[in-house]
């Protein structure tokens, strides 16, 4: 059943160049204020499908409709009210301030000469503001940042005060600040202008943070169409992407890169996220890490799954079981060393002292994190102790030991 606010529909799309075909089988309703990204590895058809929603390209076949009316039979003086393009060509307007480059949005609601008044100029401040670019309204635009040049493109297509949003890599080549910045100005013109933002975006982990829906493409076709927290699973980003040495984690909606696996066995005791970093590290240098006891919804548990790393976890309680115990302390004999994170022993996470204990029985050599007096685990063994006061002096501690 298509919903009653839908604003730009697409039927039985083909997509593509001349006759041949790049996408195919598009049924997508895009909603009023809402944020919709396109995900899909380069060459997936992302741009050519926007160049089309915009009319820079013919569909090959099906059918689009723009608040209900065929997009073709809308005049572009018409569409050009409705919806506002950013694309990823370069634009290099000769002497113009920023303030005038903006103003070249108000073209569809002026006269024949082009001449503003005084609510024009009124619309070209509002986008500057919109977009936090006041401060650049009459700096030269070929003189600004690769980051303030892509405001000022969002203000201009704010200026045609426009019901839909068009952007292709609106991100590309931008430093993490303005990448941030613009993200959170996109986000924000859904939720205070009503617009409805399209983007085509590379960061997933961006992307699963900003948009209220998400397009998958692959191949020529649509692969998933809904919500992020739906689509954008683990198995369904690494398919998308072709992901072996990656993984993306939904629940922290982050991308992990996962190490060679070829060094030296690792067991990390950990919980309530002080494990994190120190599976990280031990990634990046190519350990191969088993972990636990955690619960099965604390950020270690997230962190250390997608790294590949093996994890006896179990469901949340007031203390760890001995099942789980037991699991854990099999698992550790079989390591060359033994991690203690400087985990709380006071809380739920206190039996896994039993772990640090269980490896001085046995003889494993234990990297202690933090100010953690030993003889809370030592239990009277002689012990092999390296107490370290951060986890970025791991691997030197490792290498030299």
């Amino acid at each position: 059943m298509r919903a009653t606010n839908t604003v730009l529909s697409c039927q039985n799309l083909s997509v593509g160049y001349k006759k041949s075909t790049v996408l195919s089988g598009i049924n997508l309703d895009f909603e009023a204020s809402q944020f919709i990204s396109l995900l899909g590895p380069n060459g997936a058809g992302k741009t050519t499908l926007l160049r089309t929603l915009s009319r820079h390209l013919a569909p090959i076949s099906g059918n689009i409709t723009l608040q209900g009316r065929p997009l073709a039979s809308i005049r572009q003086s018409e569409l050009a009210k409705v919806m506002a393009v950013v694309l990823t060509d370069k634009v290099t307007p000769p002497l113009f301030t920023a303030f005038q480059f903006v103003a070249l949005g108000r073209y569809p609601h002026t006269d024949f000469l082009g001449r503003m008044g005084k609510r024009d100029k009124e619309v070209v401040a509002r986008s500057l503001s919109a977009v936090n670019a006041e401060n650049l309204a009459h700096r030269e635009f070929t003189n600004l940042s690769d980051g303030e040049k892509q405001k000022i493109l969002v203000a201009r297509a704010l200026a045609q005060e426009p019901q839909v949003l068009l952007l292709d890599e609106p991100t590309a080549h931008l430093d993490l600040k303005h990448r941030v910045e613009v993200m959170s100005i996109l986000r924000n013109l859904c939720a205070t202008q009503n617009i409805t933002v399209i983007a085509s975006l590379h960061d997933v982990d961006i992307a699963a943070k900003v948009s209220d829906k998400v397009v998958l493409i692959k191949n020529g076709t649509i692969t998933g169409w809904g919500a992020p927290e739906e689509v954008l699973s683990s198995s369904d980003v690494a398919e998308l992407y072709d992901f072996d040495s990656a993984c993306f984690n939904s629940q922290l909606g982050s991308i992990e890169l996962r190490g060679e696996n070829n060094r030296e066995k690792i067991f990390v005791v950990g919980g309530m996220g002080s494990g994190a970093s120190v599976f990280r590290i031990l990634a990046k240098s190519g350990y191969q890490i088993s972990t636990g006891v955690l619960y099965n919804n604390d950020l270690d548990c997230y962190v250390a799954e997608s790294l590949g790393c093996k994890c006896a976890s179990q469901v949340p309680s007031n203390s760890i079981n001995n099942t789980s115990l037991d699991q854990a302390m099999e698992e550790m004999k079989n390591c060359d060393w033994v991690i203690d994170t400087g985990f709380d022993c006071t809380g739920v996470y206190k039996n896994n002292l039993q772990l640090l204990t269980g490896a001085c029985r046995h003889g494993k050599p234990v990297i202690s994190l933090g100010n953690r007096d030993p003889q809370l685990f030592v239990g009277g063994h002689l012990a092999h102790i390296v107490s370290l006061a951060q986890a970025s002096e791991l691997p030197a501690a490792l290498e030299r030991n």
